[in-house]
């Protein structure tokens, strides 16, 4: 079985021979939906279309996502990988790689892990793999095949990325890996995208949901395990129930799609308040969105860096999220949101609940988020974050004229002196 290509083929085995600019490969699972994708095709539309090259694998297949990628040159092969283990799919992507010859190949998260070897076999001089966010069966502490596939991998690494501190920590200390071979790259924010709520702007919720005094919850994300929007259904039940007055006036958006609909939708069912809810699916409209809700929830029960909660906080939305992963980065607990305990209803709707019976201190943490966003999360800072890495581990095989400008490699130590605090930091 051949890779199946969705764009005509492009010039990245001639860019390298040329010497002009950076090739890089981006290996992932799947090109859909979500914050790892939405980050990738953040760098390849923001990153100098003469100064790098780019082509993405994907394990299985590519959806309609792919449409959000500005750039014509951009070669994205789908792999259709068997389910379970597929040996011919190591042989399928050594060839693909020993014909495409890139400078750089970028997997990201487990399970693009073991497609190091094959990357390193087909030639490839600079293997970097990118940490998002760690798998549910690891975060409940069974992963223990997955933990030794990590620790096999390290030896072909060349540079590590994480998006948060707290990722950056936990390969150091669980996975072995030395810290001067990890670098954190905090996700940035297209913040003219992502932007507050203009005077007479109209909302995009469905007609009649809500009333002209409604404090509308919303939740941005897949509909699995580890985003536990189940937990916040039973927290948007409880506050109902304990504060009738709120029937008239919270609202609970969730967006996104999974295997779990079906029991988010059975909780609310079950707690008399479905008809307060609305679960759109999927949308393309989510700056739009957010702008149409007055905060944010993130219930995860792990994150490296949420997106989500970036695109609130630059949409000027107070932010509840579990105090779990990089979150703590992200929200600073009394200055623009809350933090939470993990998988723990109660504590979410007395969250919920203090933004709905203080309307000023929801307004005044979203602009504080706002500000937060703009002097840390930028979308600029981020993409000259990945120009560094990349011109960084591939210096002696560019040839580009501003090559001066990125002949430096990233400064390993740079996120300890610039991490923003934390909640629990003064």
């Amino acid at each position: 079985m051949h890779p199946h290509s969705l764009t005509k083929p492009a010039a990245m085995r001639s860019k390298r021979s040329r010497g002009r600019g950076t090739a890089v490969c981006h290996i992932i699972h799947r090109l859909d939906y979500g914050g790892l994708e939405n980050g990738l095709v953040n760098i390849i539309n923001g990153l100098p279309a003469d100064r790098y090259a780019h082509a993405i694998i994907c394990l299985t297949d590519a959806t309609a996502f792919r449409e959000r990628i500005a750039r014509n040159d951009v070669q994205i092969f789908c792999m259709r990988k068997e389910p379970g283990n597929d040996p011919r799919l190591y042989v399928r992507i050594w060839r693909l790689l020993r014909r495409l010859r890139p400078h750089v190949v970028h997997t990201r998260n487990l399970p693009t892990l073991d497609l190091l070897l094959p990357a390193r076999l087909a030639g490839v001089p600079c293997l970097v793999h990118g940490e998002h966010g760690l798998d549910v069966l690891e975060l409940e502490g069974s992963g223990q095949r997955y933990r030794r596939l990590r620790r096999w991998s390290r030896p072909l690494i060349d540079r590590y990325v994480a998006v948060s501190g707290d990722l950056g920590d936990w390969l150091n200390q669980r996975i072995g890996v030395p810290r001067d071979r990890v670098t954190v790259i905090y996700n940035g924010v297209d913040t003219q995208r992502f932007r507050p709520k203009r005077p007479g702007e109209p909302s995009r919720l469905p007609a009649g949901f809500a009333p002209g005094d409604a404090i509308v919850f919303g939740a941005v994300g897949r509909l699995e395990a580890i985003k536990d929007q189940v937990t916040l259904a039973r927290a948007f039940v409880e506050l109902v129930q304990r504060h009738p007055e709120m029937r008239a006036r919270a609202r609970l958006v969730i967006v996104g799609d999974g295997s779990l609909r079906n029991a988010i939708e059975g909780v609310l069912t079950d707690g008399g308040v479905r008809a307060l809810a609305w679960l759109p699916g999927f949308r393309d409209d989510v700056p739009e969105l957010y702008r149409s809700c007055s905060a944010l929830v993130l219930p995860s029960r792990r994150e490296g860096i949420s997106n989500t909660a970036l695109e609130a906080m630059a949409s000027g939305l107070p932010v509840i999220a579990t105090e779990v992963g990089g979150n703590p980065e992200v929200v600073v607990a009394g200055e623009t949101g809350s933090l939470v305990a993990p998988a723990d209803p109660t504590a979410l709707a007395r969250a919920m609940h203090a933004y709905a019976a203080q309307p000023g201190l929801a307004e005044a943490h979203g602009v504080a988020g706002r500000h937060r966003v703009l002097h840390t999360f930028s979308l600029d800072a981020m993409l000259a974050n990945y120009g560094r890495l990349y011109d960084g581990l591939t210096g002696r095989f560019r040839r580009t004229a501003d090559a001066s400008r990125y002949a430096a490699d990233v400064d390993m130590n740079a996120h300890e002196r610039h991490m923003p605090r934390r909640a629990d930091q003064p």
